[in-house]
């Protein structure tokens, strides 16, 4: 009997060829192809004034050269808006090759194509360009106060301004009994896949086709942006994505100018091109992310309830906004996690400043928002002098509100509505995991000890799922092997174990015998991408309804070959049987054969299907009208609204005493994603997620001087967690089914990251006994803090003593 693989800790088909080296990357490919290479802005903002491209042609091997003057009227025009919002009052993107103006360090300027990278880049180095320095705003405090633009044409670099409000939120914080205002600051990180971007094209002038491989996240919309912008029909582009060394987001955002201007090159020169970011140039010109000042203003009762919460943020998107305002609407939105403050007031504005352009990273905008809603909490808990997990619970959603509606938009463009979850139960779980009741015990000891440690939480929801759809197809051949296809990509999150685990369950067939294919626009055209914790949502629910279709064809051709009833049989193992008499069957692979009216036996089991194999009933037509020839099928699922993922984490923490570092002792987390497909996969993208969300809080940030030049645009000076740095993770699962698709089932993708720097600094703060307000934190900030704070409790003293 077939046993259920959903559920079950099925280990990833993907390891074995990737961790032996087998794996096959954007720069596996091409390896005969010529070479592009870009000349890059090294300034933040200027005008360009000339360009001399004559030394660069002396060197042998130098296929092209272009400048923005080299163009065509498509590939000329700005780069697409890739979500428009009426809030985003001006939107600005860059050019595929800066024309006057360059706006951040790093923006191509020209491209070299050549026999080879090497002497691309040799070329690339002769070209001298000529630039007259401009004014440059760097950082969320210069754009704000707009003393300097970053575009002439945009009022106070706001390229975006949006309020969205519940209640009379003035009116609540005027009757609340306790008001506190709180500034906050999250400093801008990247994230750093180990595969940079990278694109390979290959033009056939025969049919006028295109053939392109990237490591995107989106291949259906690379596609369509290379299509509107060469004039190719969409029929004639071909877009797949290899193995892909690591998203995190930064290869959602498309078209890149890369990927417009390398399959551009291969179709004038007739030749295959290829262009793999190097990691300089991911650092300086590939998107980042969190960068954001906050006031949070929340009045409150003497129980900690909130009555009333006001937030402002002001978001740094750097020169453009290709990706819209996606992520500060996360932030405004998901921000809320699983309370219901009385009312909600959230108003930002996206501002420009001459930096890297700011599209989402794993967490997109939800790390942000859990900082300032998770410090306000510990904020109210002190204020009161209450336990920091009672105040959370005073102001839980409780199971018996959801579906939960908050009364905003969230980033679909759809209503910011709660499907499930059991807060309270979540919060049991993990005081349980982390001992959180018995904590005060262990810190008597290890201030014995002469250490100081410290305890925190945070909580959060994250919007999974969203549309607008996705797609599957199911072809079980005559092996009895069943191929699936799904249109979007995959980064290491699985797809290939997960969702042959599905297909097995509503087919009836092993999971052995059940192959998957992503991001091939060739096997499935029609997708939206991998973003934003959807892809078990929207391609596990869309695979699972193509398996239907094969599944119910398929019983209805078994039902006339065993002359039974389609309700009577069932599938087990590939084998299709009547219910209470499992000898009368018949194989699904003979059920593929029979699926198929041939004319020609390629094989001995295609004799079945021939005309005179006496297989088919002589009056009827061999394949019946509105039916089709092989056992296959499609499915798609679009959902109303996202699926809404939360969970909580806690951890311990010690700070030296001395040298103010820091180290996480113990780190716990409970985790819903409704029903997990495959518990060990979800255990594997929470502990990747922690990791990540440990770099941000403790690591990783972007240091720009003020004439905009990245001072760290390397691994030598970028600090990431080694493995010595990330905590063993601690984990548990509650399971709140979604009840918004068949599957039951939420995102899971970005979990666990969202909340860490939240929880550290939780910790921190817990430790140290003073406010942590401004993440990463670093061991020198945290001794200078350290200063500040027995700085101002000594004038204090002496305040009170001369009173």
């Amino acid at each position: 009997m077939t046993t259920r693989s959903i559920g079950h800790s099925v280990q990833r088909r993907e390891d074995p060829r990737l961790v032996t080296g087998n794996g096959r990357y954007l720069d596996d490919l091409g390896r005969d192809a010529l070479a592009a290479a870009f000349v890059r802005s090294p300034h933040a903002h200027a005008t360009i004034t000339g360009i001399d491209i004559t030394d660069a042609w002396e060197v042998d091997g130098v296929e092209a050269i272009y400048t923005f003057e080299d163009l065509d009227e498509l590939m000329a025009r700005p780069l697409p808006v890739l979500i428009p919002h009426p809030a985003l009052t001006h939107p600005r993107t860059c050019l595929a090759l800066a024309d006057t103006e360059v706006n951040h360090v790093g923006e191509p300027v020209v491209m070299v194509v050549a026999r080879d990278r090497y002497v691309a880049e040799d070329a690339a180095a002769r070209i001298v360009v000529s630039y007259e320095t401009k004014p440059v705003v760097v950082g969320v405090a210069a754009a704000r106060e707009a003393a300097l633009a970053v575009h002439d044409d945009v009022p106070d670099n706001v390229a975006a301004h949006l309020i969205q409000e519940v209640g009379d939120v003035d009116a609540a914080l005027a009757c609340s009994p306790h008001r506190l205002t709180i500034p906050l600051t999250i400093e801008r990180s990247a994230c750093m896949p180990m595969e940079g971007k990278g694109v390979y094209a290959v033009w056939d002038r025969d049919d006028a086709s295109m053939r392109m491989w990237s490591s995107t996240q989106t291949s259906t919309g690379v596609r369509a942006a290379v299509a509107a912008r060469l004039g190719i029909p969409l029929a004639r582009i071909q877009c797949m994505a290899p193995d892909v060394g690591g998203g995190f987001g930064v290869k959602i955002n498309h078209p890149w100018p890369e990927e417009l201007l390398v399959p551009w090159a291969a179709r004038a020169l007739g030749r295959p091109v290829k262009w793999a970011e190097d990691r300089r140039e991911h650092f300086i010109s590939s998107a980042h992310e969190r960068q954001q000042l906050q006031e949070v203003e929340v009045g409150f009762d003497d129980d900690g309830r909130i009555l009333a919460l006001d937030v402002k943020v002001w978001h740094d998107n750097g020169a453009y906004t290709p990706y819209g305002i996606i992520v500060p609407i996360i932030t405004a939105t998901q921000l809320l996690g699983p309370y219901k403050p009385g009312t909600y007031r959230c108003e930002f504005w996206s501002l420009y400043t001459n930096t890297v352009i700011v599209t989402p990273y794993r967490g997109a905008g939800r790390p942000q928002g859990v900082f300032a809603m998770e410090r306000t909490m510990d904020a109210i808990a002190a204020f009161l002098g209450k336990d920091r997990t009672e105040v959370r619970s005073t102001n839980f959603i409780l199971p018996q509100d959801m579906p939960y509606d908050h009364g905003l938009m969230f980033q679909d463009g759809r209503p910011l509505k709660y499907d499930s979850g059991d807060f309270p139960a979540s919060l049991a779980k993990l005081k349980a995991l982390v001992g959180w009741d018995d904590f005060a015990a262990y810190r008597e000891q290890a201030e014995a000890e002469g250490r100081k440690v410290g305890l925190g939480i945070g909580c959060y929801v994250e919007g999974t799922g969203v549309g607008p759809y996705e797609g599957g197809h199911v072809h079980v051949e005559t092996s009895g092997q069943v191929f699936v296809a799904t249109g979007l990509t995959s980064q290491g999150q699985g797809h290939e174990t997960a969702f042959a685990q599905i297909v097995a369950d509503e087919l009836g067939v092993r999971f052995e015998d059940v192959h998957v294919t992503t991001g091939d626009t060739r096997r499935m055209p029609y997708a939206v991408g991998t973003f934003a914790s959807r892809a078990a949502v929207m391609s596990g629910n869309a695979v699972a309804a193509a398996a239907k279709v094969v599944r119910e064809k398929a019983l209805r051709i078994a039902a006339d070959a065993l002359e039974a009833n389609p309700d009577d049989l069932e599938i087990e193992d590939g084998v299709i049987s009547v219910k209470g008499a499992p000898d009368t069957q018949i194989s699904l692979s003979t059920v593929a054969v029979l699926s198929n009216p041939l004319r020609y036996a390629f094989d001995d089991a295609a004799k079945a299907a021939t005309q005179f194999a006496g297989t088919f009933d002589p009056d009827k037509p061999p394949v019946a009208e509105g039916d089709e020839p092989g056992l296959e099928g499609k499915g798609f699922y679009s959902p109303t609204q996202a699926t809404f993922a939360n969970g909580m984490h806690a951890a311990i923490v010690e700070t030296d005493p001395v040298t103010a570092e820091i180290r996480i002792l113990r780190y716990c987390v409970v985790h819903d994603c409704g029903v997990m497909i495959n518990p060990l996969i979800v255990e594997g993208q929470v502990h990747g997620g922690v990791a990540q969300g440990v770099g941000g809080a403790l690591y990783e940030r972007m240091a720009y001087d003020e004439s905009g030049q990245l001072l760290n645009a390397s691994f030598m000076d970028f600090l990431m967690p080694y493995a010595s740095e990330v905590p063993f993770i601690e984990t548990d699962h509650l399971e709140t089914p979604s009840p918004l698709n068949p599957l039951g089932i939420k995102g899971a993708g970005e979990a666990g990251t969202i909340p860490v720097s939240a929880v550290l600094a939780s910790a921190i703060e817990d430790a140290e006994g003073f406010p942590i307000l401004s993440m990463p934190i670093s061991p020198s900030e945290l001794w200078q803090l350290r200063r500040q704070h027995a700085s101002a409790a000594a004038h204090s003293a002496t305040t009170e003593g001369d009173r």
